[in-house]
């Protein structure tokens, strides 16, 4: 409950930025390390920031983030962040970290400001070597503002097969002060979540030390950004990073303050409003869908029931093709390795329950399948054995998932 009523107070932004929150500014442009689109951005705070950082799982981690790593590890502020797309700078070995290294340094220099308050992020194709002539030259070029047009180029300067940029803004009263908050973001394919997710930049002016703004990043990731999946891979250089300038006046905010509750909320809702873009955008994808599940025997288990299903290749492609198929769900459930009693779930497609104590109801095919046309598809599943709930997002699974990354690099 105190969530929902954090979230009735959070004011959308109409036309905020990630440069929206006081101390931060942004940049973005061309530079020829993809044939058009901006490829090169800059993130820049006027003080140190209290950091917060989550990583990809996979084993196999690109040169960027043992650098990234490297510079939160020594204070725990930022006051930048330089990122490429079209270059993962993965599988690139001793190279491929001196690059990295070499991009922390230009753009520490361009700003004036110590090495290990840079971060560095790279996304796009793994195991080439960095355009490092086009790269380097240019980040004295970037120039940072927070106006709209500067922010819309670093939104798309991290972008690489998405269709489109991700960005949201929100504030919120605490301690009788407005706190900001904003993010951008970048995620079509290759997204299955564990600890951080894709790319996602966020900002914010509330006043909160790392090691608590950690612990509420990592909150918020688990209920948003690890809920969402496009295809199941888990990518090589997938970074959710967050930003504190503490320019909001607020007092520090840590678990016991009355309004924590409150910033929680904030940092949830911005992320989710995140995630959710990533879904809708996947590789190919037409519609984005929502599986929302009730009666688990915790929060733990009724997400990963709600991702198996979002996740399965049958569930997709039956939401593309808008086929009410129930028996995909419920093969989904009962795989997902959640503790269920095979004779009590309820299952319905938007506001047209299929299944009630696993026995398929009577329903119009044609009702439905015309529900399921809708950019927007929302599944819920009850599995009345206890008291847990849980959400996750994905999208369907088109012809063009295969045609896109069939010739990615080609």
């Amino acid at each position: 409950m105190v969530l929902i009523k954090a979230s009735s107070m959070i004011k959308k932004m109409e036309g905020g930025t990630i440069a929206t929150p006081a101390g931060f500014q942004v940049a973005g442009m061309h530079t020829g390390v993809k044939r058009k689109r901006n490829d090169l951005g800059m993130l820049y705070c006027d003080v140190p920031a209290s950091a917060a950082a989550l990583y990809t799982l996979n084993v196999i981690q690109a040169a960027p983030l043992k650098v990234t790593k490297e510079s939160i590890s020594k204070e725990r502020k930022l006051q930048a962040l330089i990122v490429n797309s079209g270059n993962a700078n993965a599988c690139t070995g001793k190279q491929g970290e001196q690059d990295a290294y070499t991009m922390r340094r230009a753009a520490a220099e361009q700003l004036s400001i110590p090495e290990h308050t840079v971060a560095v992020s790279s996304t796009g194709v793994i195991g080439l070597d960095m355009p490092m002539n086009k790269i380097i030259p240019n980040i004295k070029h970037l120039e940072l503002s927070t106006d709209e047009k500067a922010a819309a180029a670093f939104n798309e300067s991290i972008l690489t097969t998405d269709t489109t940029t991700k960005s949201t803004c929100h504030q919120i009263t605490i301690d009788g002060q407005t706190v900001t908050m904003a993010g951008s973001a970048k995620g079509s394919g290759m997204i299955e979540p564990n600890m951080g997710t894709m790319l996602a930049f966020l900002t914010t002016d509330a006043n909160i030390e790392p090691e608590i703004l950690q612990l509420a990043l990592k909150e918020a990731t688990d209920k948003t950004f690890n809920c969402i999946t496009v295809d199941g891979d888990t990518s090589t250089n997938d970074m959710v990073l967050t930003m504190a300038s503490g320019k909001a006046g607020n007092e520090s905010l840590t678990p016991e303050h009355s309004d924590w509750e409150k910033f929680t909320g904030l940092l949830r809702h911005t992320c989710e409003d995140l995630a959710k873009m990533i879904a809708r955008d996947g590789e190919g994808a037409t519609k984005l869908i929502e599986v929302e599940v009730s009666g688990a025997y915790d929060d733990g288990q009724a997400v990963k029931v709600a991702k198996t299903i979002v996740g399965s290749s049958l569930v997709k492609t039956a939401v593309y093709g808008s086929d009410p198929n129930w028996g995909r769900i419920i093969a989904a459930i009962g795989r997902s390795g959640a503790d269920v009693n095979a004779a009590k779930i309820d299952t319905s497609i938007g506001p047209f329950q299929i299944l009630q104590n696993s026995q398929p109801l009577s329903f119009s095919e044609t009702d439905v399948s015309r529900y399921m046309q809708n950019d927007d598809v929302k599944i819920s599943v009850d599995l009345n054995v206890g008291n847990g709930t849980g959400k996750a997002w994905g999208c369907d699974l088109t012809y063009d998932y295969v045609r896109i990354n069939a010739s990615y690099r080609t």
